[in-house]
């Protein structure tokens, strides 16, 4: 008798020890995500308080950051959730499975279902040290994070933000790839964007380089890192500030301009528009383009309204009238930031600088790195790189054939590009 009840209570112990335990399931489970020639590694972090669940999407390849999930549902073993985009909404349906050790699911998007596992992560992953700070430059309160390598190897790297209403959100996975590289990394909100004060429309250039400055300057006495041991790195709008920014603070020791128009801001606006309606217009492209230069012309304050008007009634019965953006004439701020081009500055820096363009880039004019690097030579720089990524978007995305069309995924050359720049630059110093 004795024998049955130990063997009961043996089985019972073992029962309870394998039992999957809520507090078991939650944590970060990693994996590839496949699909033919697609393939994408996955980071699902799960948390549970005592309310509720929160899921969090991570992928480094799609600079995607913890995305926060939609639509969570626990039910028994299961968990689902969902994200969404502009243009589709991925559904994840996923079981615990082998003692919460594993996450067996399937993603469904549009037509498509995709199985996968993804693995639980034992211990913590390695994150770099997030801080949270706020500065004041031009009467403003700006904010933004600071990420702290695990080993302060005195090397930093200063992210501006690009044109719009872009924020630091943008750049905070690229941010966290190099402060684990041993980067001290700072990204943040530029005026009216994110959680900063001001208003980025009104904006000179001139007036978002100063808070670039003041953003630098309160950054180094902050964390004793000198300037001359900060590089800078932007893309597209915020490409065009780093020579500019560079002339102003000629102890930078680097600059990254990353799909860097080598124009003003309004012939690569131009170029864009005429790259997207160039082959729904055919012969008329040159007549609607004039006209729509003349639109930007008049947001940038070069033509008057008046002018623009006359020529909208001469066109408005053109066939290709439609195809022209033309905003509501009484309500144009004008923006002279589209009149900025980098080029004066670039013909004056010394400072090592790479600039890197994408193939397949629709936005800035295709020759920008041959016209960049002619400006670079008048500067008698020896300290420049041009790299061109074929197959790579104007967001450094790779734009190939692809089995999973409905994610983008940064082009597999662009971040190792950045890290072994850098890193050689470390290197010959």
């Amino acid at each position: 008798m004795r024998k049955y009840l130990y063997l009961i209570l043996t089985l019972s112990i073992i029962s309870c020890t394998t039992k999957p335990e809520l507090s078991d399931r939650s944590g970060i489970y990693s994996g590839l995500f496949e699909k033919g020639n697609f393939a994408d590694s996955i980071v699902i972090e799960l948390e549970q308080d005592s309310i509720q669940w929160k899921a969090y999407f991570t992928s480094l390849e799609q600079n995607a950051n913890r995305i926060p999930f939609r639509e969570l549902e626990v039910k028994e073993d299961s968990i689902n959730f969902k994200l969404q985009s502009d243009f589709y909404t991925y559904s994840f349906k996923n079981k615990w499975a082998n003692n919460n050790s594993e996450l067996q699911g399937s993603l469904t998007v549009d037509t498509m279902k995709i199985p996968y596992t993804f693995y639980k992560v034992r211990g913590k992953i390695q994150s770099p040290t997030s801080e949270e700070v706020s500065f004041e430059t031009n009467d403003l309160k700006l904010n933004g994070t600071i990420y702290h390598p695990s080993i302060d190897t005195k090397k930093a790297m200063i992210i501006v933000t690009s044109s719009g209403n872009s924020d630091r959100s943008a750049s905070r996975a690229e941010a966290q790839l190099f402060a684990k590289r041993g980067t001290t990394t700072f990204i943040y909100d530029k005026r009216g964007t994110g959680i900063s004060e001001g208003n980025w429309s009104q904006a000179s250039i001139e007036e978002l380089v100063s808070d670039d400055i003041n953003a630098i300057k309160w950054f180094s006495q902050k964390t004793n890192i000198p300037i001359s041991h900060i590089g800078i790195k932007g893309s597209s709008q915020g490409a065009s500030k780093i020579p500019y920014i560079l002339n102003e603070l000629k102890e930078l020791k680097y600059g990254i301009a990353v799909s860097c128009p080598g124009s003003t801001l309004l012939e690569s606006d131009l170029n864009y528009w005429k790259n997207r309606n160039k082959e729904k217009l055919g012969e008329d492209i040159e007549a609607a383009t004039n006209l729509e230069r003349m639109v930007f012309e008049t947001i940038a304050g070069e033509i008057s309204k008046e002018t623009l008007q006359k020529e909208i009634v001469a066109n408005k019965s053109q066939e290709w009238f439609d195809t022209v953006w033309v905003p509501n004439l009484d309500e144009i701020e004008i923006d002279k930031k589209l009149k900025y081009t980098p080029l004066p500055y670039f013909e004056k820096i010394k400072q090592p600088v790479l600039i890197v363009q994408g193939s397949l880039d629709e936005i800035i004019p295709t020759d920008s790195y041959e016209i960049i690097s002619e400006a670079l030579e008048k500067a008698q720089n020896k300290k420049y790189e041009i790299i061109v990524l074929k197959g790579a978007s104007h967001s450094m995305y790779d734009v190939g054939q692809s089995d999973f069309p409905y994610w983008s995924k940064l082009h597999p050359q662009y971040l190792t590009t950045l890290e072994n720049w850098v890193q050689n630059l470390s290197d010959s110093n």
